[in-house]
């Protein structure tokens, strides 16, 4: 159990969840936690800042089943704080970790956002490029080395409906802001077109892009990326130049 917070701790915990929820679409439970001492506090030092939060709707429609940010050692302006409003005096690192469960990512496929980039396909079907539309996709995460894709295909000449299966391994991307996926596999008989293919996994990564998870005056790069059947974690440090509010 953590311990009671004092009144300045509490002020600016008090903003700085406000100034996070601003920023998100939806939270089932947002919280902050600013530890420091009231003597350091004067001075405008924190000695250390946990953002929990759970269920957080960020960008793109992409749910977060946990989210959390641990900062240690902050500088703020301390006659701006006990207005509300925080500002670093210097940036500071802190640790990133979010986890996202296959149903987070499956609902984040099927999202306005990602149909729309998944319609009109042009993909070659008997030697000639024709129309695909993707009408649904399933996601899921069977076990700690892979990925599992299925997507019902219709072919909007003549409505005929096709559904393309396959696992893929997802790994870092150089520069440490995406996750890709690789060494496709395709299901028995649900083969698809290299043009589908490539929509498919070009909207995971994009939907797999740290900068989703950055909250206002962060950067992020990936550190670490961990399977477990039905979730994927990343861990990721970030770089704080501003702090929410």
């Amino acid at each position: 159990m953590k311990e009671k917070q004092d009144l300045g701790e509490q002020a600016i915990s008090t903003a700085a969840e406000v100034g996070l929820k601003s920023q998100l679409d939806e939270a089932d439970n947002l919280e902050v936690d600013v530890r420091t001492d009231p003597g350091k506090l004067v001075q405008g030092e924190l000695e250390s800042v946990e953002i929990e939060g759970d269920g957080l709707v960020m960008e793109k429609d992409l749910r977060t089943e946990e989210l959390d940010v641990d900062i240690d050692s902050i500088a703020i302006d301390p006659l701006k704080a006990t207005f509300g409003d925080i500002e670093l005096k210097h940036p500071t690192d802190a640790q990133f970790h979010v986890v996202l469960t296959e149903k987070d990512i499956e609902r984040a496929f099927n999202s306005q956002y990602i149909k729309q980039k998944l319609q009109n396909l042009r993909v070659k079907i008997d030697g000639k490029q024709t129309p695909v539309n993707v009408k649904k996709v399933n996601f899921t995460i069977p076990d700690n080395q892979k990925i599992a894709l299925s997507a019902e295909t219709q072919i909007v000449e003549t409505g005929e409906t096709k559904q393309v299966a396959f696992t893929a391994v997802p790994k870092t991307t150089e520069g440490g802001n995406r996750v890709s996926l690789e060494n496709v596999e395709y299901s028995q008989g649900k083969k698809a077109s290299p043009e589908l293919t490539k929509a498919l996994l070009n909207s995971a990564s994009e939907l797999l892009d740290l900068r989703n998870f950055e909250l206002e005056g962060m950067k992020l790069r990936l550190q670490q990326l961990n399977l477990q059947k039905g979730k994927l974690t990343l861990e990721a440090e970030a770089h704080v130049e501003e702090f929410p509010d």
